[in-house]
């Protein structure tokens, strides 16, 4: 049996699901403010006993720490790009409070380049050195962002060493080739914010951990719709943002069988319209966190307040917003709300509300993979052919997977993309993969 937990605002909920992704048993419990760690313990106190040899929880707190600029790490944001990458500053347009709350000082070095090694520029090392060395006392994390990284990495790499030298291993280094996509202001936003999370998500770690205990295989929800462990929580602190609903709209794909379908959230006072696509969240192509543009893999959702004359018809609109190009998808209605949201709407042809549709985002916690994701830029040319790119970008994907926790025997790649880049020389291609599995059994 897996236990899965959600950790909203006002209640958390909690399910446990057999071998077959069968609810056993469900709880709802009130939310203890500010602690969610403490709801966490109260939601497994309401369950019957049960084996628990795993436990996956979504939490939507992340977001809320950004929001009141609670418990975030002073972060120092280093750019490696040389004078190509001066145009726009970093932390541009960023909201002031947080930005105050987060920065602990800016630097941009020499460094980067292109696809061959003709076109890099050597990493300035004595300008991250003492750029390391000012922020002494002052930095928790330090956020490295490359202007080339989605091809190569190598200098974040070899900044980060630098970095260790002069703090020590314990301060906390986000890379942002292992988060962001490829725009750099995004990426490098990404990579901040990243940084920024990692106080509140070690505590968080630790507090999960003594709260399950035992030797239960402890993971948290991802903005993808996938599970990871507590120590690629550490490692990656953004990628828990937005698992909460990633997870509730994977709670209403078990729940219905559909792997396509719009999926409205209704909590006490808003609704939140969100899309399935293959099973898993379709995702945020200009998601935003607190204001600041993100490259995280997360939702694309539309809020919608709940009550009012035009509230229905407000619901009825971000449906179909939702909706693909071609084709209507039925509507799958889940959340404790759920019960206050009509069996028909205007222009939506099927509304489901299935059974259990009030713990959702747990019963999404408990039947989601592990997971990890991969994305690079590749140029095309006699010495690199297409297919040799594509196996390693799925390779890439598989080992992400693995470091999220997934068992390496059973992680299976379920999709690969590839997109034209007609901006850049030659053919130039975006490749982006999915992997997932099991967790690994402890």
């Amino acid at each position: 049996m897996i236990t899965g937990i959600e950790v909203g605002p006002t209640h958390t909920d909690a399910a446990v699901l057999t071998d077959a992704a069968v609810p056993w048993a469900t709880a709802k419990v009130p939310s203890v403010p500010g602690d969610p760690v403490a709801s966490v313990r109260h939601a497994l106190a309401a369950l019957p006993e049960h084996p628990r040899t795993q436990v996956a929880v979504g939490l939507r707190g992340l977001a809320q720490a950004l929001d009141e600029r609670r418990g975030l790490a002073k972060v120092g944001v280093l750019r490696i790009g040389g004078p190509a990458a001066q145009a726009v500053r970093p932390l541009f347009g960023w909201p002031a409070g947080l930005r105050d709350a987060v920065c602990a000082g800016t630097a941009i070095v020499e460094g980067g380049g292109g696809f061959d090694a003709a076109e890099w520029t050597p990493l300035d090392t004595g300008a991250v050195a003492a750029f390391a060395a000012g922020l002494a006392s002052r930095a928790d994390a330090i956020a490295i962002t490359g202007v080339f990284s989605p091809v190569d990495g190598a200098q974040e790499r070899q900044a980060a060493d630098i970095i260790h030298r002069e703090l020590g291993d314990a301060v906390h280094v986000s890379l942002s080739g292992e988060l962001g996509p490829l725009g750099l202001l995004e990426r490098e936003n990404t990579t901040v914010l990243d940084a920024a999370l990692h106080r509140p998500t070690a505590d968080l770690a630790d507090g999960l951990r003594a709260a399950i205990g035992g030797t239960a295989t402890v993971l948290v929800t991802r903005g993808d719709g996938t599970l990871m462990g507590l120590d690629h929580l550490r490692r990656h602190p953004g990628l828990g943002l937005g698992g909460g609903l990633a997870g509730t709209l994977r709670g209403a794909a078990t729940l219905t069988g559909l792997a396509d379908a719009v999926v409205a959230d209704a909590g006490e006072h808003r609704v939140r319209v969100a899309a399935l696509t293959a099973g898993f969240p379709q995702q945020a192509l200009d998601a935003q966190i607190s204001g600041v543009p993100v490259g995280f893999w997360m939702p694309d959702v539309i809020r919608v307040a709940r009550g009012g004359p035009r509230a229905h018809h407000d619901l009825a609109e971000a449906v179909d917003r939702m909706q693909p190009a071609a084709g209507r998808l039925p509507l799958i209605v889940v959340g404790g709300a759920a019960a206050d949201v009509p069996a028909a709407l205007p222009g939506v042809s099927e509304i489901r509300h299935p059974e259990h549709g009030a713990v959702a985002g747990a019963i999404g916690a408990a039947s989601s993979p592990v997971g990890g994701q991969a994305e690079r830029i590749v140029r095309l040319d006699p010495r690199t052919g297409l297919q040799a790119a594509l196996d390693e970008v799925r390779e890439e994907a598989r080992a992400s997977a693995v470091r999220a926790g997934a068992d390496p025997r059973r992680v299976q790649v379920s999709e690969v993309t590839q997109t034209p880049l007609p901006y850049l020389p030659s053919v130039t291609l975006r490749l982006h993969a999915r992997a997932s599995g099991p967790a690994h059994p402890l």
